[in-house]
């Protein structure tokens, strides 16, 4: 028969494990106070980088691009404020600010021909086009960016994908999947017809007619019924690339 442990063995027992959680303790600090040294010796360098090379993060697309991978990898968010260290150094923040507001420019120049639904880069075209006096290019990565801050403002603005493209929604409507696949099917001619949605989609008549009927309501798809065959057909300025009209004003 096994004696079972006495009240000293217990009491062994229990500060061994007391001692081994105190260790786990001093491990997991002494790992975190490591990566906190790590992190702020990364932004130090990191600091440094953009002192340096401060001429090519604002001229240079490409290396922009880098850069904001780089910050991203150590917790810096360079577009936080218009002010600081990154603001003063860089200017970033006000060049990313200025970019919102000529993309909502643009957005509502073109709203009564797309019903403000416009292809990433014909937008990105259009703002090229707008700022071709000034110094800095513009990549389509700088417009997702200066984008993402109009959204967190709560201003309406989204970029979505449908097939290959992306669209940037400055409108608060909803796209259901349906929408989506319509889209994607109109990138190839910029437009479709009932019947080459119903046969390409495999939808019935009443399907494929609700979904055109919902985005005609919404603004993002146009009527011509000037062909021979009489179909009609439904155009999408956001993928057919008929929405510059206006965009320069």
């Amino acid at each position: 028969m096994r004696r079972r442990p006495g009240i000293g063995g217990l009491q062994s027992a229990v500060t061994a494990r007391d001692q081994y959680r105190l260790l786990g303790e001093n491990v997991a600090k002494l790992r975190t106070d490591l990566m906190k040294e790590q992190l702020a010796t990364f932004r130090s360098q990191l600091e440094e980088f953009a002192r340096k090379h401060k001429n090519d993060i604002r001229k240079n697309p490409a290396f922009r691009s880098q850069f904001h991978e780089m910050c991203a990898k150590v917790g810096v968010d360079p577009l936080a404020s218009n002010k600081g260290f990154w603001a003063e150094l860089l200017g970033i923040g006000d060049f990313y600010y200025e970019l919102g507001v000529q993309i909502v420019e643009i957005c509502l120049a073109t709203r009564p021909h797309n019903g403000g639904l416009i292809n990433l880069q014909e937008l990105c075209n259009l703002l090229r086009q707008k700022r071709k006096h000034d110094r800095e290019a513009v990549s389509e990565d700088d417009c997702l960016r200066a984008i993402s801050k109009l959204k967190v403002m709560g201003s309406g603005f989204e970029v979505i994908t449908a097939g290959k493209k992306k669209l940037v929604r400055s409108v608060p409507t909803e796209l259901k999947k349906d929408h989506n696949e319509i889209l994607e099917l109109a990138q190839a001619q910029g437009f479709v017809t009932v019947d080459e949605v119903e046969r390409q989609l495999s939808w019935t008549h009443g399907r494929a007619i609700d979904a055109l009927d919902t985005l005609l309501d919404e603004g993002l798809a146009m009527i011509d019924d000037g062909h021979r065959d009489g179909k009609r057909r439904y155009w999408f300025p956001c993928v057919s690339s008929i929405s510059s009209v206006g965009a320069d004003s």
